[in-house]
């Protein structure tokens, strides 16, 4: 893949995605002592960056396909099934037991039929290779997909194009789709930035599996990050080498730092957003990133959050989070 593709990728979806805004966090940027921006990945018509990768997967879809599948953790099934009803194809999303029921619900909203199937998203994954074999219906991967990739890489030209002195950009990481494409941007048009993959630290697929040199499965469980939940496939063809060899690093994060960071997000920004898009600002705040005094901007990448978790947090209250529980605290700057 090739930065010609992420550009291809920016023609195909003009007009349907948004170009979000890059804003200042003033409160962040004390924290790290230097410009700290938001790249509002929120203000997407689904809430989320997915829908990049998905208009750029469905525009290669035939008029005549039966449909498309998939399977995904919330974001990327919301942007199918959005792509999809504006094609006028059917979409069937598979999903498994840990996705929140905000997410299928909001999957549900935009047309789509939703299979919830085990605990994992490679089982969700089976299910939806069944509807290929079985129905002929065609899949759009989550993540390991050169369209989806380049779709992705598009918030890359952009944040080079409105802060070309950037000098790290902080990635939440799952499967890789968004770390691969935004490497694969940045670092053809600025090689020196740096880009840092950031995940929580219980179920951390791809920092695993590039420390391992092969894709590692990692049990999934509960967490305020679910977008960044599960594996990165046991056949991956693409995002693992291109995060081997396009990363500069690998953060983890703790649930309480994820807990900290929603906080700040809301009361210092006024954003409402997942736990999956504050990764980048708790691995700040933690002191686990250091900065120069050069501009380094993160990606804020959904908004499609359950909210009564979201209302616990911001109200102090504690969490449950399957086997553990997070103690609450009142936010103090």
């Amino acid at each position: 893949m090739t930065l010609a593709d992420i550009l291809a990728a920016r023609r195909r979806i003009s007009g349907l995605a948004v170009r979000t805004p890059l804003v200042p966090s003033p409160h962040m940027s004390r924290v790290a002592g230097t410009d700290f921006l938001l790249k509002l990945e929120t203000t997407q018509p689904i809430g989320a960056f997915k829908l990049r990768g998905a208009l750029n997967a469905l525009a290669n879809i035939a008029a005549d396909a039966p449909g498309v599948t998939c399977c995904s953790t919330g974001n990327h099934g919301r942007g199918v099934a959005y792509a999809a009803r504006a094609r006028g194809l059917r979409a069937v999303v598979c999903m498994s037991a840990l996705v929140p029921q905000a997410k299928v619900d909001g999957i549900r909203a935009l047309g789509a039929e939703v299979r919830i199937v085990g605990r994992s998203q490679d089982k969700a994954h089976e299910e939806s290779l069944r509807l290929v074999r079985d129905e002929g219906l065609v899949e759009i991967p989550p993540f390991d997909d050169p369209l989806v990739i380049a779709g992705q890489g598009t918030i890359g030209l952009e944040l080079l194009e409105d802060r070309p002195d950037l000098e790290a950009i902080l990635v939440p990481l799952s499967g890789g789709g968004l770390a691969a494409g935004i490497a694969l941007a940045a670092k053809a048009i600025k090689p020196a930035i740096r880009v840092i993959g950031i995940t929580m630290d219980r179920g951390a697929a791809m920092a695993q599996s590039v420390r391992a040199g092969a894709p590692v499965e990692v049990e999934e469980v509960a967490s305020l990050a679910d977008s960044l939940g599960g594996g990165i496939g046991r056949d991956n063809k693409l995002t693992l080498s291109i995060c081997r060899d396009l990363l500069d690093d690998y953060v983890l994060v703790t649930e309480d730092e994820i807990y900290g960071a929603m906080q700040a997000l809301y009361f210092e920004d006024g954003l409402v957003a997942e736990g999956a898009s504050v990764v980048g600002l708790a691995a700040v705040m933690a002191g686990k990133v250091s900065t120069t005094r050069a501009p380094v901007a993160t990606i804020i990448t959904g908004r499609n959050v359950d909210m009564k978790i979201f209302t616990d947090i911001v109200s102090g209250r504690g969490v449950k989070l399957g086997d553990i529980e997070l103690k609450g605290r009142a936010y103090a700057a």
